[in-house]
């Protein structure tokens, strides 16, 4: 999907500048508990599905929308995974625009569509073990936070708090 008509906004404003968005990331386990993951066009990086909410749009419908554009997957989601953020999440994009993403993660379960990489954003797709996941070219949010997704339903993953008073 192009860029959207809020970001081009901002961009019109702020240039290349880092721009701090909220995301999702729709994560799909198989029957296995392997996660789906898609390689992204942009770096040739893997990644799970997924990309920024647009203004008043719900984190649930973001992850449908974004599953649905990425994989051709319908899904519904069922369960908040995680939230992520923080150094790993900043991403350089090859036309010099800068966004560090804040990831709402969740859980989601294929209810149609047939799974194919739109050719647009995502050139591939996969269903990955934990180790098959950790050989791969990974996105560094995805890399920094490998366990913790793969944990999925042991409970909502954060990175633990740094900063003290």
């Amino acid at each position: 999907m192009p860029t959207s008509p809020y970001i081009l906004g901002l961009r019109e404003k702020v240039g290349h500048q880092r721009l701090l968005l909220p995301s999702v990331s729709v994560h799909i386990f198989d029957g296995a508990r392997r996660l789906l993951l898609v390689r992204l066009r942009d770096h040739g990086q893997w990644s799970t599905p997924g990309g920024a909410i647009e203004p008043d749009e719900l984190p649930a419908d973001a992850a449908v929308r974004e599953a649905w554009e990425e994989t051709g997957l319908v899904v519904r989601p069922h369960r908040l995974l995680g939230a992520y953020g923080g150094p790993h999440c900043v991403v350089q994009y090859p036309n010099g625009d800068e966004t560090q993403y804040v990831i709402i993660a969740i859980g989601c379960t294929v209810i149609g569509g047939t799974a194919t990489a739109d050719q647009d954003e995502t050139l591939e797709l996969r269903y990955c073990s934990e180790p098959e996941a950790a050989r791969l070219n990974l996105t560094p949010w995805l890399r920094a936070h490998l366990r913790v997704v793969y944990a999925g339903d042991d409970g909502p993953g954060f990175e633990p708090s740094k900063w003290r008073p």
